[in-house]
């Protein structure tokens, strides 16, 4: 009774109220069954019929026109001249084996690329395994497989696959390794203010070469957060090639001992890397002071309330959370960890870099400035 309301058309709340139960247990029950089920197929009154078809069949071998068939059956000529076209070589219209053909095309669903192309399913499973996106896979089989056109799958095709419920293991099995692990696509974005740190620079002060991205070296950073906000990792992405380092903050997030772990890391980095760092307002980096002198590099920060400033970053810091989920314990990482997940990211093609990987690019753009 629930599905026949909601398939006439009624809201949630209203085959809710109907049945006798909240709008939620609604939701909560088309989440878990996959959603309304499609309705039976029949043929449309606008598709020609079979009997309409033998007509067509009888006028061609009777040498009728097409525009005398049409009007016998009170169909545009273009309606007779596409089905004789679609539906046969010339001279051998059969109706029966164009009906057929009309029914096995109005069938669905139908077949998903990733159903019928095992050669395609074992490089898109590659590529979840590596953690990228769809987008990234899409257009790197375009890289790898030029001259196969079976090799293709748009990002949009892809995540239709993944979130129809009615793929069931081939949906589970491919959709367990996206980023997000959602089983339903949905914005979200929260940020909170720190408070004001004193003698800061403006992120307005920047040198056009930083806003250009005309140059490497130049990051945004921030910190991710763990478990209660108790737990932290310092993110950096190189602005210009969207290379990524991690910081382990293992005795916490404050002030002094976040800059003494920046400075430890802009230490191994070559003197072409170490131009300037933008951050958010957070107390995290109220000893920015310090470390300005002791790595010669400005510390330029953003407007309160404004992560769009820094959306190299942020964009980051979302990649990250596929491995450093929210409410995890991020004290039990070590090095090793830290090492193998900046690994991988770097190794992600990125549409920005042209699918080049930010490790690729990085290189290539440090060896052109030197």
């Amino acid at each position: 009774m629930l599905l026949q309301r909601l398939r006439a058309g009624d809201t949630h709340a209203e085959a809710a109220a109907h049945v006798g139960c909240s709008a939620k247990s609604v939701q909560r029950l088309l989440q878990q069954t996959g959603g309304v089920p499609r309705r039976i197929a029949t043929a449309s009154p606008l598709r020609l019929s079979l009997a309409e078809r033998e007509e067509i069949s009888r006028g061609l071998q009777a040498g009728d026109s097409y525009r005398g068939i049409a009007a016998r059956l009170h169909r545009a000529p273009s309606t007779i001249s596409r089905e004789v076209a679609t539906s046969a070589t010339p001279g051998q219209y059969r109706a029966w084996r164009a009906d057929a053909a009309a029914t096995a095309q109005r069938v669905r669903p139908k077949a998903r690329k990733l159903e019928t192309n095992a050669r395609l399913l074992a490089a898109v499973e590659y590529g979840l395994a590596r953690r990228w996106s769809p987008q990234q896979i899409g257009a790197r089989l375009a890289v790898d497989y030029p001259q196969d056109a079976t090799m293709r799958i748009s990002h949009e095709t892809l995540y239709r696959t993944l979130y129809t419920p009615q793929h069931g293991t081939l949906r589970a099995s491919l959709s367990a390794n996206l980023r997000t692990g959602r089983t339903r696509r949905r914005p979200c974005g929260r940020l909170s203010n720190n408070g004001r740190l004193k003698h800061m620079v403006s992120i307005h002060e920047r040198p056009l070469s930083v806003l250009q991205r005309l140059e490497p070296g130049h990051w945004e950073g921030d910190l991710l957060l763990g478990q209660l906000g108790r737990s932290a990792i310092g993110t950096l992405v190189e602005r210009q090639t969207r290379y990524c380092r991690l910081v382990l903050l293992p005795v916490g997030r404050v002030a002094g001992r976040v800059v003494e772990a920046l400075v430890d890391t802009f230490g191994s980095l070559s003197m072409t890397l170490r131009h300037s760092l933008t951050w958010d307002q957070g107390r995290e980096m109220g000893a920015h002071r310090a470390f300005t002198a002791a790595t010669n590099i400005p510390v330029y920060f953003c407007d309160p309330r404004s992560p769009w400033q820094r959306a190299t970053n942020e964009n980051t810091n979302g990649l990250l959370r596929q491995y450093l989920p929210k409410g995890a314990d991020l004290t039990s990482l070590t090095q090793h960890d830290v090492t193998c997940i900046e690994h991988e990211l770097n190794g992600r093609p990125r549409r920005v870099l042209g699918w080049r990987t930010p490790a690729e690019a990085l290189a290539q753009s440090v060896a052109m400035t030197d």
